[in-house]
């Protein structure tokens, strides 16, 4: 069991931290400053120090040095760029704004936790370059594919360009990349660009003078300086106005930036990944994007597979996330029945693993007076599944069969769901309408026609006057 210390001077915040821990299954120590943490503990013991950054006496930042090779976690709820980035340069591993959310919270100390026992692997040679990432479950082809590619890229300089759907772990990805890369002693800077407003996102990314316009009291540094030597992520880059996409080619042709109002340069070595889940060459061709800035990004491309198609991969990462759950919510191990493990492999998905974490979040919050997730407690909404237009297809889920309407077969061990369909379809469709099958089969009408065409089964003359007279 991995070892935490708190040192924070608010009571109410520590004991809701040391909770929260505890329920993950981490033993938890406290201290409400360095004085005192320093005094009845020593901190080689501990795998983790989370400290705020203001406490009485000393700063929670005069641990990390006292820590020695214990990794620091800095709280603050001051949550500016300056604070956070002088904290990690001073050698905190990471930093979170307060209040902090409980999933951020236990994310972060596992990786900060994960890196640190990885660390030590990699010192006496356990380490291999086909392990797999940390954070990132899936023993899939696809999975292993990535994998391989991100240990291959990472060591290098290159400017990488991560593409995949909302909700695939493009930011794990992008962390990935940094912590293999020989830029892992220096910041990773983070930026959603599409949670910035275009009227600020340039003064946040390359910074400004005093004067520079009405409210720029002081010199501030940009987001790209403050990544000097280390790496800018750049997500959901697709966004950026196509002001600061000039801007930023100019970092990635000189190497430098110039802040906004500035008459100088100032010369900056920042590595840029960089991610999106648009089709940036379409925009790039809509005059939307810079091309210039496209092919200057696009040098290794990284494409992370969907959830639907990893395969087993998604029980793998549906039971990580019950165990997770349950840890937090306080509740007795649980487990997926088969008819959960249904649904949770016929449905598509289309917001990934984020939609999968509130799928079983919502699964362990609802489930009592038993050890088992059934498929109801999911709350799968297979009908926006029906109407997905982002995959262009559809797929017959078996848990559709378990509500069908009265009169409607149950599906043959022997036969494939598709084969099911044609073969159902076929033998009814000239004694039932296009609605009438549609309800039997649990679908809805347009998935029905979908299948029609994607299977090659014509409605039939009988069909097609059946439906006009219903």
């Amino acid at each position: 069991m991995s070892k935490i210390l708190i040192v924070e001077d608010e009571t109410i915040i520590r004991n809701a931290l040391r909770k929260l821990l505890e329920r993950n299954q981490y033993e938890v120590c406290e201290a409400p400053s360095v004085k005192e943490a320093t005094s009845k503990f020593q901190l080689k013991d501990f795998d983790l120090i989370i400290s705020d950054l203001r406490l009485p006496g000393a700063p929670g930042t005069d641990l990390i040095k006292l820590a020695g090779d214990t990794p620091v976690l800095i709280m603050t709820s001051y949550a500016s760029l300056r604070s956070a980035v002088d904290s990690m340069r001073m050698g905190a591993v990471d930093y979170i704004a307060k209040p902090f959310d409980h999933d951020e919270m236990v994310n972060a100390v596992k990786r900060v936790i994960g890196k640190a026992k990885a660390a030590n692997k990699a010192a006496t040679g356990a380490i291999t370059a086909s392990t797999a990432i940390a954070g990132m479950i899936g023993a899939s082809d696809v999975m292993q594919d990535l994998y391989n590619r991100i240990h291959k890229v990472a060591p290098t300089n290159a400017t990488v360009l991560i593409h995949g759907e909302t909700g695939t772990g493009k930011e794990l990805v992008a962390r990935a990349l940094h912590e293999e890369s020989n830029r892992n002693n220096h910041l990773m800077i983070s930026v959603n660009c599409a949670a910035i407003p275009d009227t600020l996102i340039e003064s946040e990314l390359f910074g400004y003078e005093k004067g520079a316009f009405t409210g720029a009291a002081t010199n501030r540094e940009g987001l790209v300086a403050a990544a000097d030597g280390g790496t800018l992520f750049l997500d959901e880059i697709g966004e950026l106005p196509l002001e600061a996409q000039a801007r930023l080619l100019r970092v990635l042709q000189e190497g430098e930036v110039r802040p906004l109002g500035s008459v100088e340069s100032r010369k900056v070595d920042v590595r840029l990944v960089a991610a999106t889940h648009r089709d940036l060459r379409k925009l790039s061709k809509e005059g939307k994007f810079r091309e210039d800035l496209y092919f200057r990004i696009n040098v290794v491309q990284l494409e992370l597979p969907p959830l639907r198609e990893r395969g087993r991969d998604i029980i793998n990462i549906a039971e990580s996330l019950l165990q997770r759950y349950c840890a937090q919510f306080g509740k007795t191990q649980l487990k997926l029945s088969s008819g959960a493990m249904d649904s949770i492999m016929s449905y598509n998905w289309p917001g990934n693993v984020r939609e999968l974490e509130n799928a079983m979040q919502r699964a362990v919050i609802l489930c009592e007076d038993t050890n088992e997730i059934g498929g109801h407690l999911l709350s799968i909404d297979m009908d926006y599944q029906d109407l997905d237009d982002n995959t262009g297809s559809s797929v017959f889920e078996p848990a559709r069969l378990a509500n069908r309407a009265p009169g409607a077969p149950a599906a043959s061990e022997d036969l494939s769901l598709e084969d099911y369909f044609q073969r159902f379809v076929l033998e009814h469709q000239d004694t039932m309408s296009e609605t009438e099958l549609a309800r039997k089969l649990g679908v809805s009408r347009k998935c029905l026609w979908e299948r029609r065409q994607r299977l090659g089964i014509p409605r039939t003359k009988s069909t097609a006057a059946l439906s006009n007279a219903k």
